[in-house]
């Protein structure tokens, strides 16, 4: 039976004829919703930064104010162009070639720009284009955004004109003439033919003048062995794809190493082709890149590393050099100097040492081999920094002999090892000019600061190498009242022309017979570059010297530069920061890597936090007499016993957004500008918290993860051996994964299919293809402290792995032999730890677009859902942010939007400012608060194309279909096209034996595939 019982909630509702009851009764909200005074003021609105998602949790509950939003929201009006550039068709990319260069990095680019912003920078694909661009270089088109760059001249601090600059240095010049100054141009390397011109008729008006090149990170000494050789200032060049064996001592090939851009021919060489591959030896203290990817490799201090080049010259040229024994490495020396002479012109040797002595045998021993991987005629003219001039101008400086000083490109205040003498002699200089972008450490101590363009605002030509000519060319309007270096020596020449014009007459002069116009259009030019010089050097003296080398006592310091940073000119870019270091994985830092051995009797340790994070102990550095105090410590698998690493790059911190001041100066220990010094390191207090992405080191034996074997094993067993295909029970019989569905399958045949091929005997782990996505779509960066709660929002990673034991094969076999719930916890409880000097793995990781996906089944709201293409969509303003996908993804490939990361000062990045957003994509969103995001396979890139080919009206080549990691790999390893096109390469690539999936076993069916990693062992 019914209650007929009556509830009340206040003492009110007892009298009938209250009106208040009444009120409430009728209404949902007691007071009125100030809707009018939000929504129908259009200055209050527009101010607002109100998302769209909470302004609909705002009016979500009342339908008058839904109602009146739709009637009264701001109109936002569009402005056309008045008369539209014929070259710009709004929403169709254009791209421009030039070449990127800036001292430390060159390569041959494009420039795609969208109604007249550039956007992304992508390869130049052109035959004769041979220098790629790497991480930095990819990153270098957010660096023109950057809303620290100086943005006009200052004299004395304060805001000036150009014609007062061009005035006072024309007096000061006029004034050292007459008295006698010296005048000095002290410049980065340009290595540019016009500019070189344009100093040379400075000088010839100026007869006082003289031009110093100074690199913050010098090869003077490989360049004065060359020039002993070769009779000039240059470097040698190497195509290692022309090499059976590679020896490497101390060289990271794969690197910075001499401009680096050496991967392409490394990687052609290193897929296995016919049966045979090139082998390749790494000697070294700190794990590199090329150490990595090495087939064997040995790590020996920097003095072992001298002894061990003596014992390869002696054992090639049949010399008799007397050299110290090198221990347990003795065995593993002579028998890579064996087999490199064994190979003769197919060997090739190359060495990162910075010894002259140790640079001359480099050449000596290419020569005997008369190796075809060595080409001294092709010479590359970039670093060519000379150490000794540059102490000499300091010396000079502060002796007072200087009257002007006139800076390019350079930032030896923060750069120079000697930086607090040559503030001292920049105080007794009449007049210092710095061309800058950014109001460094150098350019508020100067006279003058010289507001320099960004290169994509700019004019110029460089020879890269011998024989290699390549133009740069603007592709947006000076941002800022900026002047070229170049603009201005021809102002004070005296010569009238434009900067362009002159340009244009060096560059047609030559590259004869060919048009300026398609010089500019195809970016290169290239021609015969000749013979080499002849000079004289006592190769055997050299040997001799560099056997005496002995360990000064203490730990022997080897600088590097990092992937990301390189020399430290692009440390405001907020992409760069945070980069994962390819071998430490760790983001937003340098630090000092140590060996687990040395870290045991210093006390220095790693530990992991509670929330996943990585710690670390600080310790103090010493080198004759200079300390860095708080400098954190990794310890680095790899490490050669009795060495350290520390990067250079880093604690810059004038024209530098605060987020960005991070790590210490390791330019102050660059004693003499040599990468090699005899160190002191100790504990000190506290520990540091590090952004690292990937704690787990080791593989642990999953074969399934990372699938490897050796070329014998290639070669002599069938596939099924070493590239076996999982098995799982159907109806108890074993049955191969391919086999079994847990779905049913739809026909995939008809139209367009993408795959993704991934070879991970050519990936060298540089990441190139990281920024790229990034770039590609406006991926947010997050800063440190998230990237530490494992909150990076990077689309693409790659996974690096350590053995556990000396090979990874080792692994498998101590895995096998675990039996017994005890000693299986303690075989994987010790597998957790790298051997002391592991093998490597590289693993590119992204969306794997399933066609059986998992996160497809589980999203409530089918915000994610599978294309006909191949591809895994993500409709963004679909998603709830539930995160079940993320749960759901064996890959752990989704990122979530744990905040905005756009015009939010929390994140105070390029997202946060109108200029950094000059970057963004138009063709890809900006995703807000609370969505899942992940890799797309670029579909707005290959919608694009397939338009492109409608309009032209042909077919589709294979080729054009491209990712922005696929295009950015200059290695080839990954491949992406449509696999229905039998011929494409991408589909023979899918057919090939080596081929395999990413946790085959669980049955998900991925587009995009491995291929199995070959060692030449």
């Amino acid at each position: 039976m019914a209650s007929n019982k009556k509830y009340w909630k206040s003492v009110e509702e007892l009298n009938e004829n209250s009106s208040i009851v009444e009120t409430l009764r009728n209404n949902e909200f007691v007071e009125e919703i100030p809707t009018d005074e939000f929504l129908g003021d259009a200055a209050t609105l527009s101010a607002s930064s109100t998302t769209r998602r909470d302004f609909l949790k705002y009016v979500g509950f009342s339908t008058a104010a839904a109602s009146l939003a739709a009637c009264e929201g701001p109109v936002v009006k569009s402005i056309p162009y008045v008369v539209q550039p014929e070259e710009i068709i709004p929403g169709v990319a254009d791209y421009y070639a030039t070449t990127m260069m800036d001292g430390f990095d060159f390569a041959n680019i494009l420039i795609k720009t969208r109604e007249g912003r550039p956007i992304k920078v992508e390869n130049n694909n052109l035959p004769n284009a041979k220098f790629g661009a790497n991480a930095r270089v990819h990153a270098s088109v957010l660096s023109l955004y950057d809303s620290m760059r100086l943005k006009q001249p200052k004299i004395g601090g304060k805001d000036a004109s150009w014609s007062e600059v061009n005035a006072k240095v024309t007096a000061s010049l006029t004034e050292a003439k007459t008295k006698g100054g010296q005048v000095v141009l002290l410049t980065n390397t340009m290595a540019s033919p016009s500019t070189d011109k344009l100093i040379a008729d400075f000088i010839a008006k100026n007869p006082t003048a003289k031009h110093v090149v100074y690199d913050a990170v010098s090869s003077s000494t490989a360049l004065d062995a060359f020039q002993m050789v070769y009779g000039e200032r240059a470097l040698a060049e190497y195509d290692f794809a022309k090499a059976d064996v590679i020896v490497s001592v101390g060289a990271d090939i794969l690197g910075d190493w001499q401009g680096g851009n050496y991967d392409a021919g490394y990687a052609k060489g290193r897929v296995p082709k016919n049966g045979k591959m090139s082998k390749h030896i790494q000697i070294e203290a700190n794990m590199s890149l090329a150490g990595a990817n090495a087939d064997k490799r040995i790590p020996l201090t920097v003095t072992e590393q001298k002894q061990a080049l003596v014992k390869i010259y002696n054992a090639v040229t049949g010399s008799a050099v007397s050299t110290s024994s090198l221990g347990k490495q003795d065995e593993a020396v002579t028998k890579a100097a064996q087999q490199l002479k064994a190979a003769g012109s197919k060997g090739v040797l190359v060495s990162g040492l910075d010894d002259v002595n140790a640079q001359l045998l480099v050449l000596a021993i290419n020569k005997a081999l008369n190796s075809e991987a060595f080409n001294p005629a092709a010479a590359r003219l970039i670093r060519k920094g000379d150490n000794k001039a540059v102490m000499q101008l300091v010396a000079d400086m502060k002796a007072g002999a200087v009257h002007t000083l006139i800076m390019n490109g350079v930032n030896p205040l923060y750069t120079l090892p000697n930086a607090a003498d040559f503030a001292e002699g920049l105080g007794k200089v009449k007049l210092s000019v710095s061309f800058t972008q950014r109001e460094d450490e150098t350019a508020v101590k100067t006279t003058i600061a010289a507001a320099a363009p960004h290169y994509l605002e700019s004019w110029g030509d460089v020879m890269i190498a011998k024989g290699h000519y390549a133009v740069t060319q603007p592709t947006i309007r000076p941002l800022f009242d900026t002047k070229q270096f170049q603009e201005a020596l021809l102002a004070w020449t005296g010569n009238t022309a434009s900067y362009y014009d002159y340009l244009k007459a060096v560059g047609t002069s030559i590259a004869a017979g060919t048009s300026w116009n398609k010089l500019v259009h195809d970016g290169v030019y290239t021609f015969e570059a000749g013979v080499a010089g002849s000079g004289a050097a006592d190769f055997a003296g050299a040997a001799a010297t560099l056997a005496q080398a002995k360990n000064a006592g203490g730990l022997e310091l080897v600088l590097y530069t990092k992937t990301g940073m390189g020399d430290g000119q692009q440390a405001n870019n907020p992409w760069l920061q945070e980069f994962p270091d390819p071998i430490t994985r760790a983001s937003w830092d340098n630090y000092v890597t140590v060996s687990k051995k040395d870290a045991e009797q210093i006390g220095l340790e790693n530990y992991n936090v509670a929330n996943g994070g990585l710690n670390g102990s600080y310790a103090t550095l010493e080198v004759g007499g200079v300390k860095l105090e708080n400098v954190p410590v990794i310890i680095q698998p790899g490490q050669a016993t009795g060495t350290i690493g520390l990067a250079l790059g880093y604690g810059r911190k004038e024209a530098m957004k605060a987020e960005m001041q991070v790590g210490v100066n390791a330019y102050k220990v660059y004693a003499n500008l040599n990468a090699n010094q005899t160190a002191k390191l100790t504990k000190g207090n506290g520990d540091h918290e590090f952004a690292c992405v990937q704690l787990q080191k080791t593989l642990m034996g999953r074969g399934d993860i990372v699938k490897e074997t050796t070329l014998e094993i290639f070669n002599t067993k069938d596939a099924e051996i070493w590239n076996p295909i999982p098995m799982v029970s159907l109806d108890h019989q074993e049955t191969p994964t391919t086999e079994v569905d847990l779905w049913d399958s739809f026909d995939r045949s008809v139209g367009h299919h993408f795959n993704l091929s991934i070879d991970l005997n050519a990936c060298t782990g540089c990441g190139a293809c990281v920024i790229a996505c990034h770039a590609e779509n406006n991926v947010p960066v997050v800063g440190k402290s998230e990237v530490r709660r494992s909150r990076d929002m990077h689309w693409l990673r790659i996974d690096r792995y350590y053995s556990s034991e000396e090979t990874f094969k080792g692994d498998e076999e101590l895995k096998g032999k675990a039996s017994g719930l005890m000693n299986s916890i303690d075989t994987f409880t010790g597998m957790e730890d790298p051997s002391e000097n592991p093998q490597v793995a590289f693993q590119p990781v992204m969306c794997q677009h399933c066609n059986h996906a998992p996160c497809e089944t589980v999203c409530p709201v089918a915000a994610t859902s599978h294309g006909r293409q191949g591809q895994n969509h993500m409709a963004y303003n679909r998603c709830v942010g539930t995160r079940y996908c993320a749960n759901n993804c064996p890959y752990k490939v989704r990122r979530f939007n744990w905040f905005l990361y756009n015009k939010n000062s929390e994140f105070d990045y390029h997202m946060n400012d109108d200029l950094g957003r000059m970057v963004l994509n138009p063709d890809v969103n900006v995703r807000s608060r609370g969505v899942m995001e992940k890799c797309s396979m670029c579909i707005q890139m290959t919608q694009a194309t397939i338009l492109k080919a409608k309009r032209e009206g042909r077919e589709i080549k294979d080729g054009d279909f491209q990712t922005a990691c696929s295009a950015a790999c200059t290695s080839g390893a990954m491949v992406f096209g449509d696999v229905n096109d039998k011929e494409s390469q991408v589909a023979k690539l899918a057919e090939d034996e080596r081929m395999y999936h990413l946790l085959e076993h669980i049955g998900t069916k991925p587009n995009v595939f491995y291929h199995v990693k070959v060692r030449n062992t």
